[in-house]
């Protein structure tokens, strides 16, 4: 900074176009001043009276820097590129969903530095949270708990069920800069509604716009550990059906954000540098406030809990095992933290960072673990299968393996801790499922003993919402069948439609300020006419707010940045919703 008082300075000429051209910020605007930390800037200062060389001036510069990344083609990924791809689904189908985080829309200069102006923090102590602020780890927490609404004037409130009345569905929203401009327009109330992809990718939003390089996370089969047991129990009765709701839930998937920093408060010898987890969905309170990280994923993979931020809570995100009970009927240390994945570098390609939190199960890895972890077997299972012998009494089929361990010879083998069953159940898809058809699944048994068993067999499938709470019955069979020595047998078939959309196409090539046209093309897959049509379209470059179309499918815009940029489309009518498309258009100066 430069040590001047007030009335010495008369007037400054800020260079805006040259500097902030020089530092990759021309798009978000040409009338402000935007410089990024460890460049040189241009300043032009007329002083109220003439100088001599004999005077002194101070110029004070810190070139320290706990936010760079040496790699130009992440930093061009992590920091610049304003279009993403996060993904959701389950472990098995991965699907991606093309995400607009437009942090160089002009407007991101007041929304993001009124955020850091309306956190609690600042109205506490104003001159401490300004100064905090060249602190990316103080900033993380802060922009994390500003994110949600749950105890701040922050921007999204969160809404899990059904009922979405007085807002917007979580699944409708594709980009941040409507949600941001929303709340900022309103008086920094919070908009209606989020879930946790919505969370993430609004914050990466801001870490991204404030110069941090962020990425967004997903965890499949992600763990919400309340009591940082490092178990998630979950309780069902003699039908397989889940017989009551614990607070401790895994979720299909969960998406945080990572951002890239330095962490010289842990004093590792730099160790846990790097990427760090931040999650601005309202789970758990931190220090009294719903944030969560800075979390080091090197602390992470290393089990290393006792560090900050929230080290225990991530760690189980990953890690925990899972113990169902009717009786304790098994343990799984497997399911949890499967594929997480985030997108590529320069690639709309998923990116499979998993090896990043966690070792291999089963790997000879020393992991200094600072909780205390239970004994568990791997096994998982899709839909519960219970059966016993004709006599009436149902029991779970990993009761009667467990209850029979000294006769493993006859049910199954053992790999370490793992059981292996050899002799009874296999329950397996018949094959990849494809959106449109149906979904089948195929129960084997087989009889490997020498004596026929009279088997009575209960499948039950259950809907599971994706933060992982159980929903309502979808079937519910009891069948009978005899099983000769020897014999195998194949069993039930079950199906569920599934819907499925097209990608949107350019009509013609596309050069900056000319007009082009957009055809989004849908295929009604319902034999009725749908009504309360409604098609939302987003894209950096092309519109400077949501363009919402109630009778055409052909939309003019007209492109005023070049690049490959990204539009998105969300279709809405009375029979569904969200149903989206994207294209990628390389707009030519």
């Amino acid at each position: 900074m430069l040590c001047f008082a007030v009335a010495v300075i008369k007037s400054v000429d800020f260079h805006c176009q040259a500097n902030n051209a020089a530092h990759r910020t021309i798009e978000i605007s040409t009338k402000q001043l935007i410089v990024r930390r460890g460049q040189s800037f241009l300043l032009t200062l007329e002083m109220m009276r003439p100088f001599s060389s004999s005077d002194v001036l101070v110029l004070t510069v810190e070139t320290d820097d706990w936010v760079y990344l040496p790699d130009e083609r992440e930093r061009q990924e992590y920091v610049m590129n304003e279009e993403g791809i996060i993904y959701h689904g389950s472990a098995h189908y991965i699907t991606p969903l093309t995400w607009i985080f437009g942090q160089f829309e002009e407007d991101m200069v007041d929304i993001c530095l009124k955020m850091l102006d309306v956190n609690p923090k600042h109205f506490r102590d104003p001159a401490d949270d300004v100064s905090a602020r060249c602190n990316p780890i103080y900033v993380g927490r802060v922009v994390s708990a500003m994110i949600n609404s749950n105890d701040d004037r922050g921007v999204l409130v969160g809404c899990w069920g059904d009922n979405y009345y007085g807002g917007v569905s979580p699944t409708r929203w594709t980009g941040s800069v409507s949600i941001l401009r929303h709340w900022y327009q309103n008086n920094c109330l919070p908009v209606k509604f989020g879930q946790c992809w919505v969370f993430a990718g609004v914050m990466c939003t801001v870490m991204r716009f404030l110069g941090i390089p962020c990425r967004v996370v997903t965890n499949f089969k992600s763990a919400h550990d309340t009591n940082n047991s490092l178990s998630i129990d979950e309780y069902y009765d003699d039908c397989g059906i889940q017989a009551r709701e614990t607070s401790d839930t895994i979720w299909n998937y969960h998406v945080w954000v990572e951002g890239w920093m330095k962490r010289p408060d842990l004093k590792k010898d730099n160790s846990y540098d790097g990427w760090q987890v931040l999650d601005p969905t309202p789970q758990e309170m931190s220090q009294g406030v719903y944030c969560c990280g800075p979390s080091p994923v090197a602390a992470i993979l290393c089990g290393d809990t006792e560090l900050k931020y929230d080290l225990p809570f991530v760690f189980a995100e990953v890690n925990a095992d899972i113990v169902r009970w009717k009786r304790k009927m098994y343990s799984d240390s497997w399911t949890v933290g499967q594929n997480i994945s985030t997108k590529a570098v320069g690639c709309n390609m998923r990116d499979d960072i998993t090896n990043n939190y966690k070792h291999r199960e089963g790997a000879n890895a020393n992991i200094n673990v600072h909780v205390n972890r239970k004994s568990s077997t791997e096994c998982q299972t899709l839909l519960l299968i219970f059966f016993g012998c004709i006599n009436g009494q149902l029991q779970s089929f990993r009761e009667l393996i467990e209850s029979s361990a000294g006769q493993l010879d006859v049910k199954g083998r053992t790999e370490g801790q793992k059981l292996v069953v050899t002799d009874v159940l296999f329950l397996h898809q018949e094959a990849t499922v494809i959106n449109g058809q149906d979904i089948k699944l195929r129960l084997k048994l087989c009889n490997k003993d020498r004596t026929s068993r009279v088997m009575s067999i209960q499948v039950n499938a259950q809907a599971m919402r994706y933060n992982g709470k159980p929903a309502g019955n979808i079937l519910n069979t009891v069948q009978q069948r005899t099983l000769l020595p020897g014999q195998g047998l194949q069993w039930f078939s079950f199906t569920k439609q599934v819907w499925s959309s097209r990608l949107d196409t350019v009509l013609g090539p596309a050069h900056v300020n000319r007009e082009i046209t957009l055809e989004v093309e849908f295929k009604n897959p319902l034999n009725k006419t749908l009504t309360d049509c409604s098609l939302t379209v987003i894209g950096c470059g092309f519109f400077r707010s949501d363009y919402v179309e109630r009778s055409v499918l052909n939309i003019t815009t007209i492109p005023y940045r070049v690049g490959l940029r990204s539009v998105v489309a969300d279709f809405d009518c009375s029979s569904f919703r969200d149903v989206k498309g994207s294209c990628i258009v390389d707009v030519k100066p």
